[in-house]
């Protein structure tokens, strides 16, 4: 995804965030009956041996690839990712862009595992909408916030009961690293030439504070690149498009998993 796309999807959310408030109101979001209810751990998942460590992502779309699997279904698939053993399951939320919604956040949750909601979150007001809609989990990225900005919305989340997950893209986002950020992402995509690099990874994971859950974000597209990331320390491994892609996304999270167990 390139800046200027980014640039493009961050001013569109500044919109799409001021119709939602039009809609609904900090009030009814926090009424609604999910708000009140016990966040799953992702922590606790990821340090669990039993299970693959992988977060696995529902995705039907994205700028850069365009279509990837139009007609999966979210219970159907989200239902293999919980039960073959993922840590956590990531669903996007972005409709204009990435063709999710919230209501396939609202299918994800019945699943007993934690539900990361993958959205641009430029604004508080998202924060509480995921917790209502029954999110575990919220993602962060660096580059779409100033360390500031960070600090607050992480904090948010907190309060609420919520993990948060921090991507980052490069070393000049490393300050955006607080104490309420509970993973730190490192997406091995580079934003600003689509180009997979998993070196680069590594690097900037030597740089990451001790003590922060360290995950992998794009480019594992094998068993290999899995294992060699497993073996250089990271803690999890969003994987979404691998899956996504095949015929059948449900089974080859199955096979996958099985591989690796």
């Amino acid at each position: 995804m390139s800046t200027n796309i980014l640039a493009t999807i961050i001013a569109t959310k500044f919109g799409e965030v001021a119709d939602r408030k039009g809609q609904i109101s900090v009030a009814q979001l926090e009424a609604m009956p999910l708000f009140e209810t016990k966040c799953h751990s992702l922590k606790a998942n990821l340090l669990d041996t039993s299970k693959t460590g992988i977060i696995a992502e529902f995705k039907r779309q994205s700028p850069s690839k365009g279509i990837i699997n139009g007609v999966a279904k979210v219970a159907e698939v989200t239902q293999a990712y919980s039960l073959f053993g993922a840590a956590g399951i990531s669903v996007l939320t972005d409709g204009p862009f990435f063709g999710g919604s919230l209501e396939d956040l609202s299918i994800a949750i019945q699943n007993p595992i934690p539900v990361l909601r993958k959205e641009f979150i430029i604004d508080e007001f998202q924060i509480i909408e995921a917790k209502a809609y029954g999110a575990s989990v919220i993602l962060l990225i660096a580059s779409c916030l100033t360390p500031d900005q960070t600090k607050v919305l992480s904090g948010v989340a907190q309060k609420l009961g919520m993990e948060v997950l921090l991507e980052l893209h490069d070393e000049s986002e490393l300050g955006h690293i607080c104490d309420a950020v509970d993973f730190v992402g490192i997406n091995n995509r580079s934003l600003k030439s689509f180009e997979v690099n998993i070196e680069h990874s590594l690097k900037l994971k030597e740089q990451l504070p001790k003590g922060k859950l360290s995950i992998a974000e794009s480019g594992i597209y094998d068993l290999a690149t899995f294992n060699l990331l497993k073996k250089e320390g990271f803690d999890g491994f969003l994987m979404g498009e691998y899956f996504m892609k095949q015929e059948n996304p449900a089974k080859a999270f199955e096979e996958f998993s099985k591989q690796i167990k």
